[in-house]
Order: C-alpha cells, then sequence, then structure tokens
C-alpha cells in the first residue's frame, strides 16, 4: 500500500509497560524513520506521555485500549484518538447492572496508575449521579505486586459485598489468587473484574469458588449483531493467514483488542490517503517532515491537516462504525459491553456470555441466553450488602411482658429450668431462621434503666438489644436502629374500680321498669282491639274462643313491635291502621333499645378523674401523684412536654414498682406504652386501666452500633417480615388476649316520660283505627239497603252485640249457581242463557248506583225460586262513582276471589265493560 509512491512501513515498540520504555522506543522511531502516526499505546498510564508528546512533534497517536477518563477532553489532547470505549462508557454500563439487580453499594480494587485511578474516578462519578454508593476503596500496588492493607479483613468490615475490580489481566491474576487465599470469593462476595484472566491459572480446588464472577469488557459490534464491515474483516484475516499463518489464531479467536487496533490502523490509513488526495496538484507533498537529531524537535508540517481530517473521516469498521469528535478523543458510538459469567464446564470453569450492552440501550440477555449462576451456585441475584449467615450475635433483652418473660419449664425428667419467652424470642427464632445467625441471647440485670442499654450497645457490650426499646433522635445520636419491629405510642394507666356483681337481668337494663310495664300493658291493649277489630272477617281468629283469638292478637301487637311480625295477617282497613300504629312503636323502641343495650356493654363503669393526658398537663392530678420510670422514654417526655423540665414527679424504678405503686395508692396515675399496657390491663392486673387517647407515638426498634455492617441486611428482613404479615401474627399471639372479665355496668335506662309522645301517638291511631271499624260496617250495611232489584238479594235489617253484626237477607230457596254447575258437571246452554241474562240485569242495576261489586263468582250467586239468580254477598262493594259529581273514583286495591280475579290486575274505573266482562268470564 503506498502514498504518494511510498510505502506504508511500520514499527513495533515493546514497551513492557513502563512509561520510559515507551517514550524511549518512541523517540528512537523517530531518530530511524519518518513518524506519520502511532496506533497504540496499550495502556493509560503511557499514554499520557505519548500523546502530550505527540500534540508537540504534531503526528496522531490513535489507541485500541488505552481506556483512562482523563484522556477524553480534545482540547487537552487533540492529538489523541481512541477506538475503545472511555471509562466513563465501563462505569455508566457498570451502574445499570446495579440498577438491574438493585444493588447499591461496592468496594472497588484497582491497580495503582492511571487506568486503576482513572477507572475508579469514573465509577465513583457516575454512581453518585445514580444514587449508587462506593463504600470502600482498595490499592493494588502494581510495584511491589501486592494489596496495600489486608486484603480480608478491609473486605470483611465493609457492609458491601459487590467487589468491582478495576486491573489489568496480568494484575487480576494476582489479586484473584490473593482472594482465593483469603477466602472471600464466592459465596459471600460476588466480584466483577474488568478483564478476563485465564481459568486455568488457578489450582482446580478454588473453581468452586470462581463459579459467579462476572467480567464487563469493550468487545466489537458483530458480538452484538451489530453492523461491522465484514468484507474488510475477511480480507484482514485473508492477509493475515497467508502472510502469518502461524500466528492466526482462527476467527473466533481473535482478541477484541486486535480489532480495535486494526480499526486504529485503518483510520490512520483512510485519513492519510483523503489527505493527500487533496493535495495532489498542490506543489508540496502531502507527508512533509522536518527531522532533527533531537525528537522534541521534530515536526510534522501538515498536521493541523491531518489531525482534522482524522475527524472528518467517517467509515464502518470491523468493529462497528468508527467516527471521531472535535469535542472528545472517543468514538462517537458503536460502544459495546459484554458480561461474561464464570461456570462450571466439562473442562472445570469457563466464560459463558449472559448480558450485552450498548450506548443506545441497556443491558439484555446476549445472542445465546444462559442463565446467570451466582457465587455459590445460586440463581439468584445477591442482595449485595453484608449478610447476618454464621455470625454470632450477642443479644440482650430486657425482662417487659409480653416482650420479655422469664418461665420455668420442666422437663420429662422433672427437672426444672428457666426459658425466655415472649415477643421478642419469637421475633429473634423468626429472624434466625431467616438469616442463619448465631445468637447467644442475654438477659440484662432488672436494675438496668432503658438509657443504660442504649450505653451498652455504644460500648460494645452487646451486638444488639431488642425489646421495648423506642427510637428517639437523642438515643440515635450514640446508636443506630433497625426498621421498626412494634408500633407503640404512650398512654396513661391508673386504677379502676372493682367489678360489680354479674347482673343476670342487664338485658333488661337499656329501658326502666316502669317501662317495661307500659309496653306490657300496651301490648295486651293493641292485641284486645285487633281482636275485635279482625275477628269478624279473619279467618285466622274465627272458629276460636274469645280468649284464644286475644292471645293469638296480643302474639301478633308483641311481634310486629319486635319487628319480626307475626304468621297471619290482618285484612281489614282498620286492622292495618292499627299495624301502623305499632310500625311506629316498633321503629323506635328497638332502635332505643339497641342503642342502649350497646352502650351498656360498652361505657366504662368507673368516672376517671382524667380524660387523657390534657388533663395532666392542666395539673387535675398533683405532679408528685404522678409517677414517671427513671430512664425511660416517657421520663423524656414528662420533662419535654409537661413540667418543662422540673423533676417533680414521683420517681419509679421499674414497671413493677409502678403496678405496685398504682395499686397501694401511692401515686394516681403513670405513663407506659401503649401495647405492654394493653396487655397487663387486660390479662395480669384487672383493677388497672388505661385512660384517655393515645399521644407521643413512636416505634419499637433492634438497637445495634452505629455504621453496623448487617444493618441493611437486617432491615431488609424486617420488612420482609411485616410484609408477611408474620410481625402481625405476633402481635396478635402475644398482645390481644384478654382474661380480665369485663366490668361494665353503667345504666342509661330510660323513663316513662322520654317516650310520651309516642305512646299518645299509638294512643290516637288505635281510636281512630275503632272509628274506622265502626264507620267501613255501617257504610256497607247502609249501601245494601238501598238495593231494589230482583236480581239483588234483598236487606231486611240487623243488630249487633258488642263485638257482632247480625243481617237479615232475603231467603234463597234454591243454590248456590257454583254447586249447581258441579254437581251437574255443568248446565244447559239455554239456562246458561237464562242465569247470564239476570246476571248481567243485576250488575247493571247496580253498576247505575255506581256500585262495584268486586267479587262476582257463582259461588255469591244464589237460585231462587223459578231460576231468579240473586246476587249476594257484598262485603268488598265500592262507590265508585259520587252521584253528585258524576266523577269516576280509581279503584287501586286488589279484592274477591284471586282464580277470580282477571280486570282488577290493572286499576278498576268501573266500566260497563268490564263488569259485562267479569260476567261472561264467570257464566
Amino acid at each position: 500500500m503506498t502514498i504518494e509512491g511510498q510505502f506504508i512501513g511500520w514499527q513495533t515498540i515493546g514497551t513492557g509497560g513502563d512509561i520510559i520504555n515507551a517514550f524511549s522506543g518512541t523517540c528512537l522511531a523517530m531518530s530511524m524513520a519518518n513518524i506519520i502516526g502511532i496506533v497504540g499505546p496499550v495502556f493509560s498510564r503511557e499514554t499520557l506521555i505519548i500523546a502530550a508528546f505527540a500534540e508537540k512533534v504534531g503526528f496522531p497517536v490513535i489507541s485500541y485500549a488505552a481506556t483512562d477518563p482523563d484522556l477524553t477532553a480534545r482540547a487537552a489532547y487533540p492529538a489523541f484518538y481512541r477506538t475503545v470505549p472511555s471509562d466513563n462508557s465501563a462505569a455508566l454500563s457498570i451502574a445499570k447492572l446495579f440498577v438491574k439487580f438493585n444493588w447499591t453499594s461496592c468496594v472497588i480494587i484497582y491497580q495503582n496508575d492511571a487506568f486503576g485511578s482513572g477507572g475508579v474516578k469514573a465509577i465513583s462519578q457516575t454512581f453518585h449521579n445514580n444514587g449508587l454508593v462506593v463504600s470502600q476503596t482498595i490499592v493494588f500496588d502494581i510495584a511491589s505486586r501486592s494489596i496495600q492493607g489486608n486484603l480480608k479483613v478491609s473486605l470483611i468490615s465493609s457492609s458491601a459485598r459487590i467487589v468491582i475490580l478495576w486491573a489489568e489481566s496480568m494484575y487480576t491474576t494476582l489479586i484473584i489468587q490473593s482472594a482465593l487465599e483469603s477466602d472471600v470469593l464466592g459465596p459471600l462476595f460476588t466480584w466483577i473484574l474488568s478483564s478476563r484472566v485465564p481459568l486455568n491459572a488457578f489450582n482446580r480446588t478454588f473453581y468452586k469458588k470462581l463459579v459467579g464472577i462476572l467480567t464487563i469488557e469493550p468487545t466489537v459490534g458483530d458480538v452484538l449483531s451489530a453492523s461491522v464491515n465484514s468484507t474488510l474483516l475477511s480480507a484482514a484475516y485473508n492477509i493475515w493467514n497467508k502472510y502469518e499463518p502461524e500466528s492466526f489464531p482462527g476467527p473466533a479467536n481473535v482478541n477484541n483488542y486486535a480489532l480495535f487496533a486494526f480499526d486504529a490502523t485503518w483510520s490512520l490509513i483512510l485519513s492519510l490517503k483523503k489527505l493527500c488526495s487533496r493535495t495532489m496538484n498542490s506543489s508540496s507533498p502531502c507527508i512533509s517532515t522536518l527531522n532533527a537529531s533531537f525528537c522534541f524537535d521534530n515536526r510534522f508540517l501538515n498536521s493541523k491537516a491531518f489531525l482534522d481530517t482524522i475527524i472528518q473521516t467517517e467509515f464502518l469498521g470491523v468493529t462497528g462504525p468508527i467516527q471521531f469528535s472535535a469535542n472528545a478523543t472517543h468514538r462517537i458510538n458503536g460502544t459495546y459491553y459484554l458480561a461474561q459469567n464464570v461456570q462450571t464446564s466439562s473442562n472445570g470453569v469457563d466464560y459463558v456470555p449472559v448480558l450485552e450492552w450498548t450506548d443506545s440501550d441497556d443491558w439484555r440477555p446476549s445472542s445465546q441466553p444462559k442463565a446467570i449462576v451466582w457465587p455459590g451456585n445460586s440463581l439468584l441475584p445477591p442482595s449485595g450488602h453484608a449478610k447476618l449467615t454464621g455470625v454470632n450475635l450477642r443479644i440482650g433483652v430486657i425482662e417487659s411482658i409480653p416482650f420479655t418473660t422469664v418461665a420455668n419449664v420442666t422437663d420429662k425428667y422433672g427437672q426444672s429450668t428457666t426459658k425466655l419467652v415472649g415477643y421478642v424470642s419469637d421475633l429473634v427464632q423468626l429472624l434466625q431462621n431467616k438469616m442463619a445467625f448465631v445468637p447467644t441471647i442475654i438477659l440484662v440485670p432488672s436494675n438496668q434503666t432503658y438509657s443504660g442499654l442504649i450505653d451498652a450497645v455504644e460500648n460494645g457490650v452487646y451486638d444488639m438489644v431488642i425489646g421495648d426499646v423506642t427510637m428517639t433522635a437523642a438515643r440515635r445520636e450514640k446508636v443506630a436502629f433497625s426498621n421498626s419491629i412494634f408500633d407503640t405510642s404512650t398512654r396513661i394507666i391508673m386504677r379502676t374500680k372493682v367489678p360489680n356483681t354479674v347482673d343476670l337481668f342487664a338485658f333488661l337494663g337499656p329501658f326502666s321498669f316502669s317501662l317495661w310495664m307500659i309496653l306490657l300493658i300496651i301490648t295486651i291493649f293493641a292485641a284486645v282491639i285487633i281482636c275485635l277489630l279482625e275477628r269478624p272477617d279473619n279467618p285466622a281468629l274465627q272458629n276460636r274462643s274469645f280468649m284464644s283469638s286475644v292471645i293469638m292478637s296480643w302474639w301478633y301487637s308483641v311481634g310486629t313491635i319486635m319487628g319480626y311480625g307475626a304468621d297471619f295477617q290482618v285484612t281489614t282497613a282498620a286492622g292495618r291502621l292499627l299495624t301502623v300504629g305499632l310500625y311506629f312503636l316498633s321503629l323506635v323502641l328497638v332502635a332505643t333499645y339497641t342503642a342502649n343495650l350497646a352502650s351498656d356493654l360498652t361505657i366504662s363503669k368507673s368516672k376517671n378523674i382524667i380524660t387523657g393526658i390534657d388533663d395532666i398537663k392542666s395539673g387535675k392530678i398533683p405532679f408528685n401523684r404522678i409517677g414517671v420510670r427513671v430512664g425511660t422514654v416517657g421520663e423524656e417526655y414528662y420533662l419535654r412536654e409537661i413540667s418543662g423540665g422540673n423533676r417533680n414527679f414521683y420517681p419509679l424504678s421499674s414497671r413493677k414498682d409502678m403496678y405496685e405503686s398504682l395499686l397501694n395508692g401511692i401515686i394516681d396515675a403513670s405513663l407506659m406504652d401503649s401495647g405492654t399496657g394493653e396487655y397487663v390491663t387486660n390479662n395480669v392486673y384487672c383493677n388497672l386501666t388505661l385512660v384517655g387517647a393515645e399521644f407521643d407515638k413512636s416505634a419499637f426498634g433492634i438497637v445495634v452500633s452505629k455504621q453496623w455492617l448487617y444493618g441493611q441486611d437486617l432491615d431488609v428482613n424486617i420488612l420482609s417480615l411485616r410484609e408477611s404479615g408474620a410481625l402481625d401474627d405476633l402481635k396478635r399471639r402475644w398482645f390481644q388476649l384478654c382474661s380480665c372479665p369485663d366490668t361494665s355496668d353503667t345504666s342509661t335506662s330510660l323513663v316513662i316520660e322520654a317516650m310520651g309522645g309516642l305512646f299518645l301517638t299509638f294512643g290516637v291511631i288505635s281510636i281512630l283505627s275503632v272509628f274506622l271499624f265502626i264507620w267501613k260496617k255501617r257504610f256497607r250495611i247502609n249501601l245494601h239497603k238501598l238495593f231494589q232489584h230482583e236480581n239483588i238479594i234483598r236487606f231486611y235489617g240487623h243488630i249487633q252485640d258488642d263485638s257482632t253484626y247480625y243481617l237479615f237477607l232475603e231467603h234463597a230457596a234454591g243454590d248456590e249457581l257454583f254447586k249447581k254447575i258441579k254437581s251437574n258437571g255443568g248446565i244447559p246452554e239455554c239456562l246458561a242463557q237464562l242465569y247470564f241474562k239476570q246476571v248481567v240485569c243485576g250488575m247493571a242495576y247496580l253498576y247505575s248506583l255506581g256500585v262495584a261489586h268486586r267479587d262476582l263468582k257463582p259461588e255469591n250467586v244464589l237460585i231462587a225460586n223459578n231460576d231468579i239468580i240473586e246476587i249476594c254477598d257484598f262485603c268488598w262493594q265500592h262507590l265508585f262513582v259520587i252521584k253528585q259529581t258524576k266523577d269516576e273514583q280509581i279503584l287501586t286495591t286488589y279484592y274477591g276471589t284471586r282464580p277470580y280475579m282477571y280486570h282488577q290486575k290493572t286499576p278498576y274505573r268501573g266500566e260497563p265493560a268490564a263488569e259485562i266482562d267479569d260476567c261472561g268470564l264467570r257464566i
């Protein structure tokens, strides 16, 4: 390949990673040939010097491996370019990986040169921008080839369990070997490497601990099925295989950095060709150098034009699209990363591609997706933080019913031992089952205050304290707290009076005795009225003695008042009106009884001298009669909210002291947490009670030291117990018990005066019902007197006694038309016509008077002498025409015998056609 008739040559310089070797080799090469560009260097620490030197002499440097983000700015390094992505892109891909797996922090191990420090800088900044944390950095000294400090101690003391190793391959092997010897690889830690190392460099006995390692390296577009110049790539492979077959490993085994190097070389060649094509007509050559014996004095005369041409040159390379920016030294696009996972294979362990990332997309499964195997051969992603698995913990607990109680347990051999039981013991067991730590539970001395417990954790006496320890701002200055294990508040506890003797007739309490007597009299009165109103017409009360009818009516009255009704219904208008009055009684009495009964069962029977914390603040109880336990949250609240720092309360040393002081009358009230207060007043001290609403809401938490390594693991598992309902189950088991008897006995009986208006209303309705009944009977009798027609049965008169009307009607010698039809299986048509004509005549007469029969049927048609038809039984008759105005009245109620009801399915307007229609249907 020639430019202006000259072959393009090259020289290779081996630097061994040494900056001086890189610089001296470059100077030596310049003294021997016209150097117009450099492909390389490999290391960032060398590039910092070579790129600055290249700017001075004027030729470009295109690196294929230097990733230091400090080399990014074009203004600082105008002659520098790189085909490999910057570490800024690598840091972004790692941050996205952390977000994908919900990791929040990491430890970074890095080599102490430009590559290592640049990587840490890029990762730290990117993590900060994404809400992630670099909790610790550990330095690997490339001069001594060792970790600075103790690797195991540094990692174990960190709360993070994700380790990012940012080192070159040869140093990575040494660091991994040191980690294997310190046992800080899997399954406790998850390592992410910036470069692959040969796995066969390690002893096979360590392969199990290597499983789960991830590597994140820049890759070429072909791996992600992105566009690459496959023609150029094939040509390059053919040339390589033709001229150096002994070094050609095959297309599948070519290192990605070799392809980045090819694109860097091809970029120089295309840019030089493009530059020279522009100066073909120029008198001066495109390649013109000023050589000197001192390499610093050499100059490439067309430097600016050449550097600008490189930026303007754009092509599809073997790694992807190649184009450089005028503001940054890295390629504009074509940034790809591949995550590989160390997994077991037939040969031991091997790298398996699992995830892919591009600058235009997030992490996604590789083209041949495989599940990620995490440390410990787990398929579940690690949490990323320190876990308590296998850790020995000294757990301090304080005796406090029902959180922790000392119980005597007798085994099957009769040996008696003490055992800690309660909410805290069950909680420790749940946490141990989930987290697999090794607990040593220590019962703290009974004279230990809660403030002393905080100091004990701060001083390392206990790893944690679990109990009814309230989280406060003052305590957080000394120690840390876990997520809430029990939501609480403060309540006032006081004495209550001894429960009264059980009243077997307490259910009568809602009404006074006099009111119950009035109700009894009312039901009897209503029963007599109903019997008088309903007995003549209601089949349910007929064929009974008068007393039996009264008892049935009393049953109806009681059932209606109670709201459940009886097994028969009233049939008269007067009876229905009386039932309305009973409904009024039922509506008010039942509701009032229910409300007062509920009040009797729930209202407290003692009248406390205070109703809440505001009464204590206002001094309704002398302050020296208020007991406060020293060293508790209650003391802090009292001094802060009640006394203004004045210790004018009665000091208490323990809960037992508080209970005894209350029962013995030494104090009148005290402050305690709501959970324990509800338990002891419901199960232990039945003659103590909680008064008023809760206040000073807070929560109990597990006390641990500040910056505790396992704090996140503890919080996550407590939150898991809360979400699963396990904490609620514990609370129900230990706190929602009640063995004390109910002492409610406050009476709220009503007196007669409160119901006077209701009884007056019922009395008025009862009188109206009687008047309605009498008027209805007389109306029908008087209306029947008016009928004077041969086809209407004649009415001659009536008499009545106390409860019965006796009617005197015309005697029909024949029988009912129904019986004649039934006995003969029908009647001749000619006779039917005769009967039909007479029925129509009778109905027409009734209609002329404005009367509807409303129950026309063969049973109500009598046959007199000479086959004269007489219509009878006018129980349901109704006047539907008011003669004075001739206005028709709509009959909206249903009357008559159901099988014969036809026209009354809709409101009946008393039209002749309807009556004739009835006659036709019946005859």
